[in-house]
């Protein structure tokens, strides 16, 4: 009896190991909440995950006293399945904060292309949304004349957030998607010389690729420093509906660094490219920061409580002064 002596405290050091390895709750998997948090640890398709674990609760072990030749082998604790977490690398910058008052307010946003003469041989997409550079400073001129006052778009979502600033008696947006190089060469400076300015909506990867046909780094920072306004059209221009949380993220984060990266501006707004995007790609380019978006949708009545779904009008190769004329006096519907 003697010699089973050290058998109860081996044992109740055995139970404790034991209580040690048992969770105290399921690990958590699966599904995507509606709002996904993305500030913990960057991941992208092609990074690793950061990993967040329950650590094991303390447990006081009973002091054992076994006999000389019996050492006792403690118990390896159970791998805990990690559940991958997500933080921007960039510091954030703060958005208006809503102060939950219900806003509308009847803001135009232009929506151009190219703004240059199609090439020979244009197929019918480059054709219908290339502006000729002539009809487009005599749609500034027309703009200027009718008393329309440009602003950026970062001032409507303040204004529609919280009710500051005040906008002018006509304010007027003119947004700019893909980042072509004709932007730069045609519409910068028939804005610069006017003293208007423009948000132009770049693809990232194209600008960092130095591909032919878009604005470079060194243009897009010029046109920054005089005063445009720069966001993010995407990395690479997919169609955004349907993705899962990861690729969101690399898309959301990826382009919104890289224009901070280059140009030191913080962008705060998307044009989705296409015009195409869900609630998962809402809520994700909300937690990175995002104040709002534009669509594709026409319209001029936009809402505070649909800041990521802005609309616009479209300026067509054939929209001359007269039909923009138009277009602005059109009463859109709700």
């Amino acid at each position: 009896m003697k010699r089973l002596g050290w058998l109860l405290p081996l044992a109740l050091v055995m139970l404790g190991l034991l209580a040690a390895c048992m969770p105290g709750r399921g690990v958590e998997t699966g599904g995507v909440e509606s709002t996904p948090v993305l500030d913990r640890a960057e991941t992208t398709p092609a990074q690793n995950r950061g990993v967040g674990t329950t650590p094991l609760p303390e447990v006081a072990a009973a002091t054992a006293t076994p006999l000389p030749t019996q050492t006792p082998t403690a118990t390896a604790s159970p791998t805990v399945t990690p559940t991958p977490t997500i933080t921007p690398t960039s510091t954030p910058t703060a958005g208006p904060t809503p102060d939950g008052v219900l806003r509308t307010a009847r803001v135009p946003i232009l929506m151009y292309h190219y703004i240059s003469t199609p090439p020979p041989g244009a197929d019918i997409y480059r054709q219908d949304l290339s502006l000729a550079p002539e009809a487009f400073t005599a749609q500034l001129d027309y703009l200027a004349a009718q008393g329309y006052t440009t602003i950026p778009l970062k001032d409507l979502l303040s204004y529609l957030a919280t009710g500051r600033p005040e906008l002018p008696a006509k304010p007027i947006i003119l947004t700019f998607d893909d980042g072509y190089e004709d932007n730069y060469l045609n519409a910068f400076p028939a804005l610069k010389a006017r003293g208007m300015t423009g948000t132009f909506f770049i693809i990232t990867d194209f600008a960092t690729q130095k591909r032919e046909g878009y604005a470079t780094w060194d243009q897009l920072d010029e046109m920054v420093a005089s005063g445009m306004e720069i966001g993010s059209h995407s990395r690479d221009h997919p169609n955004l509906a349907g993705k899962d949380v990861d690729y969101l993220v690399w898309q959301a984060l990826g382009s919104k660094e890289t224009i901070e990266a280059n140009t030191g501006s913080h962008p705060h707004i998307l044009a989705y490219p296409g015009g195409t995007y869900d609630k998962l790609t809402i809520d994700v380019f909300r937690s990175a920061h995002y104040w709002g978006a534009v669509t594709t949708q026409q319209g001029d009545l936009q809402r505070s409580d649909r800041l990521f779904e802005l609309k616009r009008i479209r300026i067509r190769n054939t929209t001359d002064v007269p039909k923009l004329k138009a277009l602005l006096a059109y009463q859109w519907a709700k």
